[in-house]
């Protein structure tokens, strides 16, 4: 299969998001400090949202069980959308290879259980190696460690229910040795379901980075999924609209 240096257009691609992860990796040192950054650009981004009710919120927050840190990862970033076929892992590998081109230590986390295609665009399809504490090893290509329930079930198809789904997810976060690491970016499935409740309900999450196509229908949904992560108080880093337009190669 083509890797994301090779294929011309995830190359293309991969030039574009190249100022955006630039900004990205100085918008999470600052994150990481608590700036004032964090708090104006947050309230700015989310008074376009509606608000919240905050019965609802006080209820999902007495559900949440305690959030514990992974061992030696430094921020944990989600790229989600509500809609499929936007270019969320796209998205998600350009900008963790960008990012781990200048510099920084960065795991890529599949979080797509039923479609996972990390393997694919990364270009990796070893098992992943097991510790003498039976944690899981990721594989490293282009400098990111990389870590999909596609490299460790058959070709076949998983047909699973939301409890094996999350637990799936937990074991993928805390079941591996992440760490070092500046920045863990995670891929996540289109929606609002069981693996984005897991994640934010057992990790800290360092902020959300929403990805959208221009159509109507598509931003709709992202903005219900804005409003999840905001009522999960979820810092909203900001808002990819991809492909909004098509560059014809033979004009």
């Amino acid at each position: 299969p083509q890797d994301v240096n090779t294929h011309r257009f995830r190359s293309k691609t991969r030039n574009r998001v190249t100022k955006l992860s630039f900004w990205f990796k100085m918008y999470l040192t600052k994150l990481f400090n608590k700036s004032d950054l964090l708090r104006t650009f947050s309230t700015s981004t989310q008074c376009l949202l509606p608000k919240a009710d905050p019965r609802q919120a006080e209820l999902m927050a007495r559900s949440l069980p305690k959030r514990a840190p992974l061992e030696g990862v430094r921020d944990i970033v989600v790229v989600s959308s509500g809609k499929g076929g936007v270019g969320k892992t796209t998205t998600a590998v350009n900008l963790a290879v960008t990012l781990a081109g200048q510099g920084q230590n960065v795991g890529l986390l599949d979080g797509d259980i039923f479609g996972p295609s990390v393997p694919l665009m990364m270009n990796v399809a070893e098992v992943p190696l097991v510790d003498d504490r039976n944690r899981m090893v990721p594989p490293v290509n282009y400098g990111v460690k990389c870590l999909s329930m596609g490299l460790l079930v058959e070709s076949g198809p998983v047909v699973w229910r939301g409890p094996l789904v999350m637990s799936a997810i937990q074991r993928l976060l805390k079941g591996a040795v992440w760490g070092p690491l500046d920045i863990l970016v995670v891929d996540t499935p289109p929606g609002t379901g069981d693996v984005h409740l897991s994640l934010s309900q057992h990790v800290p999450l360092s902020g959300v980075l929403l990805v959208s196509t221009p159509q109507k229908a598509a931003l709709e949904v992202t903005r219900k999924g804005a409003e999840m992560y905001r009522t999960l108080n979820v810092p909203l880093i900001g808002l990819v609209e991809n492909m909004s337009h098509v560059i014809c190669d033979n004009c």
